[in-house]
């Protein structure tokens, strides 16, 4: 929501779950962290994060939906959470930093993320047999109740990653991995001066369903539209326009 003077309210700060996906993936680019490794175990985690271990728990269920986990129950070197995958290195790493360290113009994200998801779903529509099921268990996931808006909004970004991932171009894939904070902090105020939150996951899920049957049904064409429509749908009905003005106005001042 604006503040009362009408300025753009700041970046929701980050929840403790998320203060635990970011350790461990900073783990993961920083090769502390490798497949086949254990991660502590979540009292031990909450402990060193100072979060409790609900938050642990909710961010081990993110990386797990992500593929990047696995985890089991019992004793034994098969129990605990264990690395399967790593995020995507190099120029995403390098992305990251750089948009860390400056920033980049919403407008510019915006026009970037139409650019490269139009070809994602194009080249998956025109692939001969698509592999599509990492991103449907994505989905699937995004439907379990009591999703938390902020679970549901990191499994939203994964989505748009996997469709990448599924398309099977590294360069589109780093690229959107290294825009990925960029990405999530803009969804996530425009998330937050959305009225009717429950309404608006509705929609979202309504439309990338749309958007993975025009992948599988193999129409380039419709699946393109359709992206373009989800990703600049959001950002009308999130009133986001303000936050690029707000920049706008920064820039030049």
């Amino acid at each position: 929501m604006p503040s009362p003077d009408g300025a753009a309210a700041p970046a929701p700060a980050p929840r403790a779950w998320q203060v635990v996906l970011e350790h461990i993936e900073r783990d993961l680019l920083g090769d502390r962290l490798a497949p086949g490794d254990h991660l502590p175990p979540e009292r031990d985690l909450a402990a060193r994060l100072g979060v409790g271990r609900s938050s642990v728990r909710e961010a081990l269920r993110v990386l797990e939906v992500m593929g990047l986990i696995r985890t089991g129950t019992g004793s034994g070197p098969s129990s605990g959470a264990v690395i399967i995958a790593t995020p995507q290195g190099g120029m995403s790493a390098l992305l990251r930093l750089q948009v860390a360290a400056h920033g980049f113009p919403l407008n510019d994200v915006v026009r970037t993320r139409v650019a490269l998801e139009t070809a994602v779903v194009e080249d998956l529509a025109e692939a001969a047999d698509p592999d599509t099921a990492a991103v449907r268990r994505i989905l699937d996931a995004m439907d379990a109740a009591g999703r938390s808006r902020e679970e549901f909004l990191a499994l939203d970004a994964q989505f748009h990653l996997g469709l990448a991932e599924a398309s099977g171009n590294l360069v589109i894939t780093a690229t959107m991995a290294g825009l990925r904070s960029a990405i999530e902090s803009y969804v996530r105020i425009g998330a937050a001066r959305v009225a009717d939150w429950s309404k608006m996951a509705t929609r979202l899920q309504r439309e990338h369903r749309a958007i993975l049957h025009a992948v599988e049904a193999g129409d380039p064409g419709l699946a393109r539209d359709l992206v373009r429509a989800h990703i600049t749908g959001y950002y009308a009905d999130a009133h986001l326009a303000r936050e690029s003005a707000t920049e706008t106005e920064r820039n030049r001042s």
